[in-house]
């Protein structure tokens, strides 16, 4: 047997263990859970809703919670169970695409940048410094109303601004990485830049930004709740958390289930992208 395949056999028992240990870990598996959970609600919501979501019934409006309606009904008397179940598809629909676009745009210009250095990065510095003189959420809401309300708008204006704040991490990574061995021995064996970038310094350089990416969906989904309770994100009468609490704002005393439910939604699925953060945080974390 040949020293390479030991060597990858090594490296995937070390992974194997790595993933034990990992799985064993509480915070992580109730991470891993709640996520998987969401996921499924996500994408086959007909299976656990018992009602249309927009199935209206004036003769049971604002019902508080029960055993036809465990959420309780809002004001045309739908049912809210059905509809924080429904809300589930847009707002991981959230959690992915206001993220993934950002992620690599920012992580294919965070690694040039890195590599390039020179003329490339301080033209990037400059932008860096222009988008985060302004706090993030601001920016956001200001494009989006220069594009008009919507998720697609609203996706389109998290990715311009978010994409900069993958650029710096990946860029910072890859110019620590610039000063390992392989990378020198790289140029010096005469590969060619895209290869020592996207085949050696990439994989090497993408862990935190990985990390930061779970994170970042937890941000996402509260930030597109956010713009839809001001009516900037999803618009009525999408089923949506941030729609359903702006719905029942107003009846916060006397309906209090009509933010509750969709609050706690929120509360639990951002709970969950945090804690698998942490996990694998850890789990990809260099050891000795």
């Amino acid at each position: 047997m040949s020293d390479t395949t030991i060597s990858r056999g090594n490296v995937r028992s070390r992974r194997r263990g790595r993933m034990q240990i990992a799985f064993r870990k509480p915070g992580f598996m109730v991470g891993f859970t709640i996520i998987a959970v969401s996921t499924v609600l996500a994408l086959f919501p007909g299976l656990f809703a018992p009602y249309d979501p927009n199935f209206i019934d004036y003769l049971a409006v604002r019902q508080p919670p029960s055993w036809q309606h465990p959420f309780g009904t809002d004001l045309l008397g739908r049912d809210s169970f059905s509809r924080v179940i429904w809300a589930y598809s847009v707002n991981m629909q959230m959690a992915v695409l206001a993220t993934v676009f950002a992620l690599v745009i920012g992580v294919f210009v965070g690694a040039l940048v890195g590599y390039y250095r020179g003329i490339a990065d301080m033209i990037f510095g400059r932008v860096v410094d222009a988008i985060i003189t302004f706090p993030f959420l601001v920016l956001v809401i200001a494009i989006v109303a220069v594009l008009g309300p919507g998720l697609i708008n609203m996706y389109i204006a998290i990715t311009l601004v978010g994409w900069v704040y993958y650029a710096r991490l990946m860029r910072a990574e890859v110019i620590s990485q610039m000063a390992n061995d392989y990378a020198s021995a790289g140029i010096v064996m005469g590969y060619s830049d895209l290869r020592i970038i996207f085949r050696h310094l990439l994989p090497n350089a993408i862990t935190p930004v990985i990390v930061y990416w779970m994170t970042d969906m937890a941000l996402a989904i509260l930030l597109g709740s956010s713009l839809g309770y001001l009516g900037l994100g999803a618009q009525p009468p999408q089923a949506e958390w941030g729609v359903l609490i702006a719905e029942g704002r107003n009846f916060i005393t006397t309906a209090w289930w009509l933010s509750l439910m969709p609050g706690i939604a929120i509360v639990l699925t951002g709970l969950g992208f945090s804690l698998i953060g942490d996990g694998l945080a850890d789990l990809l974390r260099p050891r000795g």
